[in-house]
Protein backbone atom coordinates (compact mmCIF):
# COMPACT_ATOMS: atom_id res chain seq x y z
CA UNK A 1 0.00 0.00 0.00
CA UNK A 2 1.40 3.15 -0.90
CA UNK A 3 1.22 6.50 1.54
CA UNK A 4 -2.20 7.91 1.91
CA UNK A 5 -4.13 5.98 -0.65
CA UNK A 6 -6.39 4.75 2.19
CA UNK A 7 -9.51 6.21 0.08
CA UNK A 8 -8.59 4.57 -3.02
CA UNK A 9 -8.61 1.62 -0.96
CA UNK A 10 -11.81 2.23 1.07
CA UNK A 11 -13.58 3.02 -2.81
CA UNK A 12 -12.24 -0.69 -4.10
CA UNK A 13 -13.18 -2.25 -1.20
CA UNK A 14 -16.75 -1.00 -1.75
CA UNK A 15 -17.15 -1.56 -5.43
CA UNK A 16 -15.91 -5.36 -4.44
CA UNK A 17 -19.13 -5.76 -1.44
CA UNK A 18 -22.69 -4.86 -1.11
CA UNK A 19 -22.76 -3.53 2.08
CA UNK A 20 -20.24 -2.56 4.50
CA UNK A 21 -20.41 -1.79 8.32
CA UNK A 22 -18.03 0.49 10.35
CA UNK A 23 -17.53 0.43 13.90
CA UNK A 24 -17.65 3.38 16.20
CA UNK A 25 -15.02 3.41 18.24
CA UNK A 26 -13.27 5.94 20.79
CA UNK A 27 -9.42 5.22 21.34
CA UNK A 28 -7.18 2.90 19.84
CA UNK A 29 -7.85 0.30 22.14
CA UNK A 30 -10.96 -0.33 21.29
CA UNK A 31 -10.27 0.20 17.60
CA UNK A 32 -7.89 -2.78 17.98
CA UNK A 33 -10.48 -4.70 19.32
CA UNK A 34 -13.18 -3.70 16.75
CA UNK A 35 -10.36 -4.09 14.51
CA UNK A 36 -10.50 -7.85 15.01
CA UNK A 37 -14.01 -8.79 13.98
CA UNK A 38 -14.46 -5.55 11.21
CA UNK A 39 -12.45 -3.94 8.64
CA UNK A 40 -14.24 -0.77 8.89
CA UNK A 41 -13.52 1.34 11.64
CA UNK A 42 -15.48 5.17 12.54
CA UNK A 43 -14.23 7.42 14.88
CA UNK A 44 -17.28 8.53 16.30
CA UNK A 45 -17.61 12.34 17.66
CA UNK A 46 -19.96 11.29 20.41
CA UNK A 47 -18.04 8.75 21.17
CA UNK A 48 -14.72 10.60 21.59
CA UNK A 49 -16.32 14.04 23.32
CA UNK A 50 -17.67 11.03 25.67
CA UNK A 51 -14.47 9.08 26.13
CA UNK A 52 -11.79 12.22 25.94
CA UNK A 53 -13.67 15.02 27.26
CA UNK A 54 -16.53 13.77 29.64
CA UNK A 55 -18.87 15.84 28.06
CA UNK A 56 -22.05 15.32 25.25
CA UNK A 57 -21.91 15.75 21.79
CA UNK A 58 -22.52 19.25 21.22
CA UNK A 59 -19.24 20.04 19.66
CA UNK A 60 -16.99 20.40 21.81
CA UNK A 61 -14.13 18.18 20.07
CA UNK A 62 -11.34 20.29 19.00
CA UNK A 63 -9.82 19.11 15.21
CA UNK A 64 -6.24 18.33 17.02
CA UNK A 65 -7.45 15.73 19.39
CA UNK A 66 -9.34 13.86 16.25
CA UNK A 67 -6.36 14.24 13.88
CA UNK A 68 -4.18 12.78 16.58
CA UNK A 69 -6.63 9.90 17.91
CA UNK A 70 -6.51 8.92 13.60
CA UNK A 71 -3.03 9.27 13.38
CA UNK A 72 -2.62 6.80 16.43
CA UNK A 73 -4.71 4.62 15.36
CA UNK A 74 -3.51 4.36 11.59
CA UNK A 75 -0.43 3.57 13.23
CA UNK A 76 -1.36 0.49 14.69
CA UNK A 77 -3.77 -0.90 12.34
CA UNK A 78 -2.40 0.30 8.95
CA UNK A 79 -4.54 -2.05 7.01
CA UNK A 80 -8.14 -1.49 7.93
CA UNK A 81 -10.54 1.52 6.87
CA UNK A 82 -10.92 4.81 8.95
CA UNK A 83 -13.99 7.45 8.41
CA UNK A 84 -13.47 10.31 10.81
CA UNK A 85 -16.88 12.17 11.97
CA UNK A 86 -15.70 16.00 11.49
CA UNK A 87 -18.68 17.10 12.64
CA UNK A 88 -19.37 20.82 10.57
CA UNK A 89 -15.42 20.94 10.33
CA UNK A 90 -14.87 22.54 13.14
CA UNK A 91 -15.88 26.17 12.11
CA UNK A 92 -15.75 27.95 8.76
CA UNK A 93 -15.22 26.61 5.19
CA UNK A 94 -11.06 26.94 5.70
CA UNK A 95 -11.20 25.23 8.93
CA UNK A 96 -12.78 22.28 7.46
CA UNK A 97 -10.20 22.26 4.79
CA UNK A 98 -7.23 22.60 6.84
CA UNK A 99 -8.87 19.32 9.38
CA UNK A 100 -9.66 16.81 6.05
CA UNK A 101 -5.95 17.86 4.94
CA UNK A 102 -4.42 16.97 7.95
CA UNK A 103 -6.62 13.96 8.13
CA UNK A 104 -5.52 12.68 4.95
CA UNK A 105 -2.14 13.14 6.08
CA UNK A 106 -2.81 11.06 9.27
CA UNK A 107 -4.22 8.24 7.07
CA UNK A 108 -7.73 8.62 7.45
CA UNK A 109 -9.58 6.41 4.44
CA UNK A 110 -12.41 9.27 4.65
CA UNK A 111 -14.50 11.97 6.44
CA UNK A 112 -18.46 13.16 7.39
CA UNK A 113 -19.35 16.31 6.97
CA UNK A 114 -22.40 17.78 8.26
CA UNK A 115 -25.02 20.69 7.87
CA UNK A 116 -25.63 21.48 11.14
CA UNK A 117 -25.42 25.06 12.07
CA UNK A 118 -23.58 25.63 16.19
CA UNK A 119 -24.64 24.93 18.41
CA UNK A 120 -24.93 21.72 17.11
CA UNK A 121 -26.23 18.39 18.86
CA UNK A 122 -26.27 14.66 18.28
CA UNK A 123 -28.20 13.78 15.16
CA UNK A 124 -30.22 11.73 17.03
CA UNK A 125 -31.66 14.20 19.35
CA UNK A 126 -33.86 17.28 19.19
CA UNK A 127 -33.00 20.99 18.43
CA UNK A 128 -30.90 20.32 15.47
CA UNK A 129 -30.50 23.69 13.21
CA UNK A 130 -29.59 23.36 9.45
CA UNK A 131 -26.85 25.89 7.73
CA UNK A 132 -27.78 27.41 4.85
CA UNK A 133 -27.64 25.11 1.93
CA UNK A 134 -25.72 27.62 -0.07
CA UNK A 135 -22.95 27.76 2.93
CA UNK A 136 -22.65 24.67 3.59
CA UNK A 137 -21.68 23.76 -0.36
CA UNK A 138 -19.21 26.05 -0.04
CA UNK A 139 -17.77 24.35 2.80
CA UNK A 140 -18.25 20.99 1.23
CA UNK A 141 -16.49 22.39 -2.05
CA UNK A 142 -13.46 23.58 0.19
CA UNK A 143 -13.26 20.01 1.59
CA UNK A 144 -13.63 18.13 -2.26
CA UNK A 145 -10.99 20.39 -3.44
CA UNK A 146 -8.29 19.81 -0.66
CA UNK A 147 -9.33 15.61 -0.43
CA UNK A 148 -7.42 14.59 -2.88
CA UNK A 149 -8.28 10.60 -2.83
CA UNK A 150 -10.17 11.10 0.93
CA UNK A 151 -13.68 9.64 0.34
CA UNK A 152 -16.04 11.95 1.63
CA UNK A 153 -19.40 11.70 3.23
CA UNK A 154 -21.85 14.75 2.33
CA UNK A 155 -24.67 14.40 5.88
CA UNK A 156 -27.72 16.27 6.26
CA UNK A 157 -29.68 16.74 9.60
CA UNK A 158 -33.20 17.35 7.29
CA UNK A 159 -36.13 16.17 8.37
CA UNK A 160 -38.59 16.94 6.00
CA UNK A 161 -38.34 15.11 3.12
CA UNK A 162 -38.47 17.62 0.42
CA UNK A 163 -35.60 19.44 2.31
CA UNK A 164 -33.89 16.13 2.23
CA UNK A 165 -33.92 15.91 -1.24
CA UNK A 166 -32.82 18.64 -2.35
CA UNK A 167 -29.71 19.05 0.01
CA UNK A 168 -28.77 14.82 -1.07
CA UNK A 169 -29.46 15.74 -4.69
CA UNK A 170 -27.08 19.18 -4.06
CA UNK A 171 -24.37 17.06 -2.27
CA UNK A 172 -24.14 14.75 -5.01
CA UNK A 173 -24.28 17.33 -7.62
CA UNK A 174 -21.23 18.94 -5.73
CA UNK A 175 -19.27 15.73 -5.89
CA UNK A 176 -19.68 13.83 -2.54
CA UNK A 177 -18.62 10.09 -2.92
CA UNK A 178 -21.85 9.45 -0.36
CA UNK A 179 -24.48 10.53 1.34
CA UNK A 180 -25.74 10.07 4.63
CA UNK A 181 -29.44 11.49 6.46
CA UNK A 182 -29.15 11.32 10.16
CA UNK A 183 -31.89 10.75 12.25
CA UNK A 184 -34.06 8.99 9.94
CA UNK A 185 -37.19 7.42 10.91
CA UNK A 186 -38.71 6.19 8.12
CA UNK A 187 -36.25 3.68 5.72
CA UNK A 188 -38.85 3.84 2.93
CA UNK A 189 -36.88 7.67 2.08
CA UNK A 190 -33.83 5.56 1.36
CA UNK A 191 -35.40 3.49 -0.89
CA UNK A 192 -37.41 6.34 -2.65
CA UNK A 193 -33.89 8.71 -2.46
CA UNK A 194 -31.92 5.66 -4.28
CA UNK A 195 -33.92 5.53 -6.96
CA UNK A 196 -32.74 9.28 -8.65
CA UNK A 197 -29.55 9.37 -7.06
CA UNK A 198 -26.35 7.92 -8.01
CA UNK A 199 -24.32 7.75 -5.02
CA UNK A 200 -23.94 5.49 -2.43
CA UNK A 201 -25.77 5.78 0.65
CA UNK A 202 -24.72 5.91 4.18
CA UNK A 203 -26.95 4.81 7.41
CA UNK A 204 -26.22 5.55 11.23
CA UNK A 205 -27.33 3.15 13.57
CA UNK A 206 -27.23 3.95 17.67
CA UNK A 207 -28.83 2.19 20.50
CA UNK A 208 -32.34 4.46 21.93
CA UNK A 209 -31.44 6.77 18.67
CA UNK A 210 -34.98 7.97 16.38
CA UNK A 211 -34.18 5.10 13.36
CA UNK A 212 -35.34 1.97 14.18
CA UNK A 213 -32.65 -1.04 14.63
CA UNK A 214 -31.69 -2.79 11.40
CA UNK A 215 -30.12 -5.76 10.06
CA UNK A 216 -27.47 -5.41 6.68
CA UNK A 217 -29.77 -7.20 5.05
CA UNK A 218 -32.75 -5.00 5.33
CA UNK A 219 -30.39 -1.53 4.94
CA UNK A 220 -29.03 -3.79 2.03
CA UNK A 221 -32.69 -3.83 0.59
CA UNK A 222 -33.91 -0.22 0.93
CA UNK A 223 -30.16 0.59 -1.04
CA UNK A 224 -27.49 1.31 1.45
CA UNK A 225 -23.91 0.76 1.16
CA UNK A 226 -22.16 1.76 4.38
CA UNK A 227 -23.46 1.17 7.93
CA UNK A 228 -21.89 3.24 10.57
CA UNK A 229 -22.71 1.73 14.26
CA UNK A 230 -22.21 5.18 16.29
CA UNK A 231 -21.48 3.68 19.82
CA UNK A 232 -21.51 -0.12 20.43
CA UNK A 233 -17.93 0.29 21.99
CA UNK A 234 -18.83 3.42 24.34
CA UNK A 235 -21.88 1.97 25.45
CA UNK A 236 -20.80 -2.08 26.22
CA UNK A 237 -17.81 -0.05 27.90
CA UNK A 238 -20.12 1.56 29.99
CA UNK A 239 -22.07 -1.43 30.83
CA UNK A 240 -19.33 -3.36 31.42
CA UNK A 241 -17.47 -1.23 33.80
CA UNK A 242 -20.89 -0.09 35.93
CA UNK A 243 -20.90 -4.32 35.98
CA UNK A 244 -17.21 -4.82 37.55
CA UNK A 245 -17.72 -2.10 40.09
CA UNK A 246 -20.95 -3.44 41.20
CA UNK A 247 -19.24 -7.14 41.62
CA UNK A 248 -16.11 -5.36 43.31
CA UNK A 249 -18.40 -3.38 45.54
CA UNK A 250 -20.25 -6.47 46.30
CA UNK A 251 -17.52 -9.00 46.77
CA UNK A 252 -15.88 -7.06 49.48
CA UNK A 253 -13.22 -5.65 46.92
CA UNK A 254 -12.27 -8.98 45.33
CA UNK A 255 -12.02 -8.99 42.19
CA UNK A 256 -14.40 -10.71 39.89
CA UNK A 257 -13.24 -13.67 37.58
CA UNK A 258 -13.18 -12.60 33.52
CA UNK A 259 -10.67 -10.97 31.14
CA UNK A 260 -7.19 -10.55 32.69
CA UNK A 261 -3.56 -8.88 32.06
CA UNK A 262 -2.66 -11.30 30.09
CA UNK A 263 -5.82 -11.40 27.60
CA UNK A 264 -5.54 -7.29 27.42
CA UNK A 265 -1.67 -7.31 26.80
CA UNK A 266 -1.97 -9.47 24.04
CA UNK A 267 -3.90 -6.96 22.02
CA UNK A 268 -1.11 -4.64 22.69
CA UNK A 269 1.40 -7.02 21.47
CA UNK A 270 -0.52 -7.26 19.02
CA UNK A 271 -0.78 -3.71 17.87
CA UNK A 272 3.14 -3.29 18.48
CA UNK A 273 4.17 -6.06 16.20
CA UNK A 274 1.77 -4.14 13.27
CA UNK A 275 3.37 -0.63 14.24
CA UNK A 276 7.15 -2.27 13.56
CA UNK A 277 6.23 -4.01 10.19
CA UNK A 278 5.18 -0.88 8.71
Amino acid sequence: MRQNDHGQQLRAALSSTEIMPFIGVYDVFSASLAAMHYDGLFISGFSFAASHYGLPDIGFVAWPDIVALCQRIRVVLPKHHIIVDIDDGFGDAESAAHVVSLLRGAGASGVILEDQLRPRRCGHFDGKQLLDLDQYLIKLNKVLAVRKDLFVIARTDAADFNEIERRVHAFANAGADAILIDGLRDLNILKQLKATLNKPLMFNQIVGGKSPPCTLAELKNVGVSLVNYSTPCLFAAQAAIEKTMIALKENGGKLPDGIGVHDCNAILKDNLSRRDAI
